[in-house]
């Protein structure tokens, strides 16, 4: 079988691993405070053009959302997100069990805009009762989108504007980061995002790492203390050299960049054999998960020499979801579209 399913079916980059063992017998520090991390935190501030940035390791992206959001907000504070976005449908209320509400707003193929949120919140504040409902104190988006679409340039600027018009933070999910700046429709830079918001974060787990996600604070107010809301959470690792070394070799040359932007020329080759195949797709996605819509047939041949996701319906056929990765093989997406245009 060859797997579609998602990104993260493999190991890791052969620099990091190649990394990893020719470190392995190196003494070091713990928690972070290694020279490998401190390098790698250096390399990134580089590539962002932010050296005032506070940079913190850390091994999941649910982890990271969790952790970044319950720092950011108040008691009484809740943080707006899509309907479909990963905190509000993926992690299991990992965001709610810390006492913080996840505000959904609807979304238009995977995303949320500036003159809703400003709408939402004027809602609230003009209510007779705003004090007895979750005060909205942070902005969520993911980019890329849960469902593959990207948020442009203008739209980042103009959400980053209205949650500083209301007093509030944005921040942003980038654990597939390195597949949205790769897509040929992104208009947006890592540089341009570093000063389009108050936290982000660059995906490594899906992106080419074993595992691992680098959090990248950029408003003052957010920085302080941070590591005692790490450590306090459980996601100090004793071992954290183990994810500098990994964002140390993916921030070299750009490697993290080069292996993000061959899975998004190869999803966009099997969006095209779907579309050749007179195959509808499912919303706008230009990154490296794709969403044919598949009749029941065409999903029982496929699934005989492949393995994909299931998303969802839409009328009479089914949205399933074909995603690549740094690690997919052009032999696997040759043999995809030769059984595509078999169906």
């Amino acid at each position: 079988m060859i797997y579609f399913q998602c990104d993260y079916a493999e190991g890791a980059d052969s620099s990091i691993l190649s990394r990893l063992v020719e470190t392995n017998m190196e003494q070091s520090e713990g928690y972070g405070l290694d020279k490998h991390s401190e390098r790698a935190k250096e390399l990134i501030r580089k590539r962002i053009g932010r050296e005032d940035a506070d940079i913190h390791f850390l091994s999941g992206g649910t982890e990271t959302n969790r952790i970044a959001i319950l720092s950011a907000l108040r008691p009484y504070q809740g943080v707006i997100s899509a309907d479909t976005g990963h905190i509000a449908v993926h992690e299991t209320g990992a965001v709610e069990a810390t006492g913080h509400k996840v505000l959904t707003l609807l979304n238009t193929d995977g995303k949320i805009s500036a003159s809703h949120v400003r709408e939402y919140v004027k809602e609230h504040y003009e209510s007779p009762t705003a004090e007895h409902t979750v005060q909205p104190g942070m902005v969520y988006i993911s980019f890329p989108t849960e469902s593959g679409t990207l948020y442009s340039k203008r739209e980042i600027e103009s959400l980053y504007s209205v949650t500083k018009e209301c007093g509030m933070y944005l921040y942003i999910d980038g654990a597939r980061l390195g597949y949205a700046l790769a897509s040929p429709a992104c208009d947006i830079t890592i540089e341009e995002i570093a000063k389009l918001c108050d936290m982000f974060y660059i995906g490594g787990t899906k992106c080419g790492a074993l595992f691992g996600e680098a959090l990248v604070i950029l408003n003052d107010n957010l920085k302080k203390d941070f590591r005692y809301m790490i450590k306090q959470n459980g996601a100090l690792m004793a071992k954290g050299r183990m994810l500098g070394i990994q964002f140390e070799a993916l921030f070299e040359d750009d490697r993290y960049f080069k292996i993000t932007a061959s899975a998004v020329d190869k999803a966009l080759k099997i969006k095209k054999a779907f579309k050749d195949k007179g195959i509808e797709l499912y919303g706008s996605s230009e990154t490296n998960q794709q969403f044919p819509l598949l009749t029941d047939e065409q999903i029982a041949k496929l699934s005989k020499d492949f393995v994909f996701e299931v998303w969802g319906k839409e009328k009479d056929r089914t949205i399933v979801r074909f995603c690549t990765s740094w690690a997919t093989s052009d032999e696997n997406v040759e043999a995809l579209i030769a059984a595509i245009e078999k169906l």
